[in-house]
């Protein structure tokens, strides 16, 4: 009984390092008694501990990221359990939920709603976000949750892929205003900007000489650059008018940096 008692005493979590150690070095739990013969009783008890403590640590973790994931607060109540929810779970039985009407891709992926972003952490959040509402997390699911991942993931790349360039991310914004960009040719644009894209596309498409070809990428570059920061300053004072005039210089401009980047992948 002294010898049960003091193996009970180093299975705690205090003693579970120790006992261990008796065990397989074939050491005593009191004297004279060997104990090889528990050692398979505390592998069995030592294998269950470490899952029930796994367990809590996973649990935890889970509810700090859900905490993480829970950037909106949603006035409306979940589709599970009648409770309020939160952006992407519900806040009560955190099943996952449709998406809201009410929101932006700023919101969606927690990132302040201004032009000048920083993309490294904007990629960071996308990534968490997917790591939790993947369709494969939700595959053992109900077919209500598999639709809810499958939609929730889903617009949360749209959002990504949106905001992640500039060009994308002008449009959006100016979408948000109410403004929206004529497809095509816009009839409002600078005849002097028309002509020189107009020239410069001529000249790719004429040009022979992969060093032109990259000379012209370069330039292109170099006016999407300081086009770009003329957008940031043009939205932070909310002058929109120049804001589009600009967007459409960066439209055609971004349209020539891929056929650039055509013609040099396909001189590879």
């Amino acid at each position: 009984m002294e010898t049960l008692n003091r193996f009970l005493f180093l299975k705690t979590f205090q003693g579970l390092r120790h006992a261990h150690g008796f065990i397989f070095k074939g050491q005593s739990l009191a004297p004279g008694v060997k104990c090889y013969a528990l050692a398979r009783c505390f592998t069995s008890h030592f294998s269950q501990y470490m899952k029930v403590v796994f367990h809590k640590a996973a649990k935890a973790n889970l509810t700090r990221n859900y905490r993480f994931l829970c950037t909106v607060t949603a006035n409306r109540v979940c589709w599970n359990c009648g409770s309020s929810t939160e952006l992407f779970f519900c806040s009560s039985c955190k099943v996952i939920q449709p998406p809201r009407d009410d929101i932006n891709y700023f919101q969606i992926l927690n990132c302040e709603e201004k032009f000048s972003l920083d993309t490294k952490k904007l990629q960071k959040r996308f990534v968490e976000l997917q790591r939790y509402l993947h369709p494969d997390n939700f595959s053992q699911k109900s077919l209500k949750e598999q639709e809810n991942s499958e939609t929730q993931s889903a617009l949360v790349n749209k959002a990504y892929r949106t905001l992640q360039k500039p060009l994308s991310r002008a449009i959006y914004m100016l979408e948000l205003r109410g403004i929206l960009l004529e497809e095509g040719t816009d009839a409002t644009a600078d005849p002097a900007i028309l002509l020189e894209v107009m020239e410069v596309n001529e000249s790719l498409a004429e040009t022979r000489n992969q060093d032109e070809v990259y000379a012209i990428g370069q330039s292109v570059r170099d006016k999407l650059k300081d086009l770009t920061e003329q957008m940031n300053l043009s939205l932070n004072k909310g002058d929109l008018l120049t804001a589009k005039s600009l967007l459409v210089q960066m439209k055609y401009l971004s349209n020539i940096e891929e056929k650039v980047k055509k013609r040099i992948t396909e001189s590879w």
